[in-house]
């Protein structure tokens, strides 16, 4: 009979953006029975970060990596030993970029499952299984995993943050919020905390986003979990608009952790905002060293094109390429990131079928629809376009590229005060939100000008030219696609 397992959390970590969420390392007590107390050194501090629910450091999770495939060569039956392995295969995916990774996790939790199955008790590898599925972004099953976990142990907390990704990418706003607030009532401290942040900024509580951030900070328990809850706080400060705020916690986080990629990737925007634009190309080339996400290499490649160097500028649209082609091979879904990379810079025919793709599973997120609706807006299917991007804009979540979308969407329908609005929307929110499109932003903007008797409408190069009076404004505000499918 299988001794009772007592889980405790060994490493939880928050990734950004874009991205991709948080995973949990669960180190069951005993290890099945069978393992002995870790040893001195690195896998010590793993096991020490787990007790108190924090996130260990690279090495150490190297460390713990190694040791638990040592014991399982001699072992192979050991079922807590194959969770453990798989969520540390996850867990350094997510964080290196490695995707390889996750399919040695996908073996791995299948060999605990096998060795038990989930119908006698195995939360563990369904947890281990669900964090991989969010990492994939296969957020049907994540969801599923996350909530057979909490059918079966309601008060197992590492459900939670499973789940709240899980609806996030299914566009469920609702149920991520409950989801949440399940989290708060089981788990304080700063992974509780970082993840009610996140839930906060996408409903528009920006203010309160920012109070949970700085005590996610506060009572983070190891240095590299302190650093991820500080790039947190930095990515609130840039989408508010506020580079040097934002430097003001990227700077700590390298510090505590340095090659730290995310505060890497969110210091080289915010130097770029503040016009600094050498030190945020070295940073993004180290960000991509240490943790080669196509979106590093999407950002990268349009500040390099926003200052002219076209050449530059497409060898990084190429890493793009390359390495979501090599992260699909290991399962990942890409489809969000290159579908932007298409609508802007190659094909949006191209990236209005992978979006399609995207609704059609229920990946509904507003990150999608307003993606969706750009590439429509650029494949010249400006009516479709619009209910996408207005559903993009009233979920809560405040983004200045969402607004950007929207007016320029706007603008071509002939909507005049609607433009207007969205246009000085996005650049009130974040002026410098892209160093490709606001720039185009602002002249969208002067070009509309002030509504003047008789309307006017205006090109799609800026210049403005006598037409019909703008319509009134909202018209366009019960726009929005059908929960049930595309109109």
């Amino acid at each position: 009979m299988k001794t009772e397992r007592v889980p405790r959390i060994v490493l939880g970590a928050g990734a950004g953006a874009v991205l991709v969420g948080a995973v949990a390392l669960f180190v069951p007590a005993g290890l099945g029975g069978q393992a002995p107390a870790p040893a001195p050194g690195a896998v010590a501090r793993a096991v020490s970060a787990a007790r108190a629910g924090a996130q260990a450091s690279l090495p150490e999770l190297a460390a713990l990596i190694g040791d638990r495939e040592k014991w399982l060569r001699a072992r192979p039956g050991d079922d807590a030993s194959w969770a453990v392995l798989g969520g540390a295969y996850v867990e350094r995916g997510v964080r290196s970029g490695d995707t390889a990774s996750f399919a040695r996790a996908e073996k791995a939790l299948e060999r605990s499952l096998a060795a038990w199955p989930a119908r006698k008790g195995n939360v563990d590898a369904q947890l281990g299984l669900g964090s991989l599925a969010n990492a994939r972004g296969d957020f049907r099953a994540a969801r599923k995993w996350g909530e057979a976990v909490r059918k079966s142990s309601p008060r197992r907390w590492q459900a939670y943050p499973v789940l709240i990704d899980a609806y996030n990418g299914l566009g469920d706003y609702v149920s991520a919020g409950r989801a949440m607030e399940r989290l708060r009532a089981l788990r304080s401290g700063a992974p509780a905390l970082s993840r009610a942040s996140l839930v906060f900024r996408d409903r528009g509580w920006r203010e309160d986003a920012s109070a949970l951030a700085y005590d996610a900070v506060a009572l983070a328990a190891t240095p590299a979990e302190k650093a991820a809850c500080l790039v947190r706080l930095g990515d609130l400060a840039w989408e508010r608009g506020e580079p040097a705020e934002a430097l003001a916690s990227y700077g700590p986080a390298l510090r505590l952790v340095p090659g730290h990629a995310p505060a890497l990737a969110g210091r080289a925007r915010a130097l770029a905002a503040l016009g600094r634009t050498d030190e945020a190309l070295r940073d993004y080339g180290a960000a991509l060293k240490a943790q080669p996400l196509p979106q590093y290499a999407l950002e990268a490649g349009e500040l390099y094109e926003s200052l002219g160097l076209d050449e530059d500028a497409r060898t990084q649209y190429e890493v793009l390429r390359v390495r979501a082609t090599e992260a699909a091979a290991h399962g990942v879904n890409g489809a969000l990131v290159l579908a932007r990379y298409e609508a802007d810079h190659g094909s949006p025919d191209t990236a209005v079928r992978r979006l399609r793709a995207e609704w059609a599973k229920g990946h509904r997120s507003v990150h999608v629809a307003d993606a969706l609706g750009w590439a429509l807006y650029r494949a010249g299917k400006h009516e479709e376009a619009l209910p996408y991007a207005t559903r993009a804009t009233e979920q809560g979540l405040r983004s200045a590229l969402f607004a950007y979308h929207r007016g320029r969407i706007e603008r071509e329908l002939g909507e005049w005060g609607p433009a207007r609005r969205h246009l000085a929307e996005a650049l009130r929110i974040n002026p410098h939100f892209s160093p490709l499109l606001a720039p185009k932003a602002r002249r969208a903007l002067a070009a509309l000008g002030e509504p003047a008797e008789g309307g006017y409408a205006a090109e799609e190069d800026g210049s403005p030219r006598a037409g019909s009076p703008p319509p009134r404004e909202g018209a366009s505000a019960s726009r929005s696609p059908s929960s049930g499918g595309e109109r």
